[in-house]
């Protein structure tokens, strides 16, 4: 797809994105999400952390967190998180819906996977049921490479990924099923409620309580 298609499609789940949290009770701001210690405001913190920070603002962070791009995004993000009110982070997303922000070496599929994932994180956390359309999950799909799932540090050893609700698959070994955008969370290293995915290692990947 042409950065032109890809932008229309970033535009669209971030305006989504905003729709949705618009429609959040205030108590459900602070209700956990995917990403293991942060409530929705800290996950929209970081989602919208990008339009905040300045390439040399960016820069000091991560001197501050030597070098860590994991610590240094979960300290802004708590502190970003605790300063701002959840109109205040709505804000940012609705203003920078078409924002032409891109990760370092992602490109804008890279922007995508990035709005996407962490959408999962607040929607599958809170148990919305929201389904990413399909076209939006073949381009993070087809952005996945051994690179960034070495990033998330997620062990895949011995296990194949195989999306029940698409044509896709990611590794080999055993088999572990589920819909596309919730093997999507696993390659991102997401642990996912009992009962989301399917196979005799199928527990790897599951929450625990």
């Amino acid at each position: 797809m042409s950065d032109i298609g890809v932008r229309r499609a970033i535009t669209a789940e971030r305006t989504e994105l905003a729709e949705l949290l618009a429609g959040l009770a205030a108590e459900r701001w602070d209700g956990a999400t995917l990403c293991r210690g942060w409530r929705v405001r800290e996950v929209v913190a970081h989602i919208t952390m990008p339009y905040r920070l300045s390439g040399a603002r960016f820069a000091v962070e991560m001197v501050r967190a030597a070098g860590s791009f994991h610590r240094m995004a979960d300290r802004v993000a708590r502190r970003d998180a605790a300063e701002l009110t959840a109109e205040d982070l709505l804000k940012s997303l609705w203003d920078n819906v078409a924002h032409p922000w891109k990760p370092p070496g992602g490109g804008f599929a890279g922007a995508l996977s990035h709005d996407v994932i962490h959408g999962l994180d607040i929607t599958v956390g809170l148990g919305l049921g929201r389904k990413v359309p399909e076209d939006r999950l073949r381009i993070v799909q087809d952005a996945i490479n051994p690179k960034s799932v070495k990033f998330f540090g997620v062990d895949l050893k011995g296990i194949e990924l195989r999306a029940d609700d698409l044509d896709w698959r990611y590794g080999s070994g055993e088999v572990v099923s589920g819909a596309a955008q919730d093997l999507l969370l696993v390659l991102c290293g997401r642990r996912l409620p009992a009962g989301t995915l399917h196979g005799a290692e199928a527990q790897r990947f599951t929450r625990s309580g």
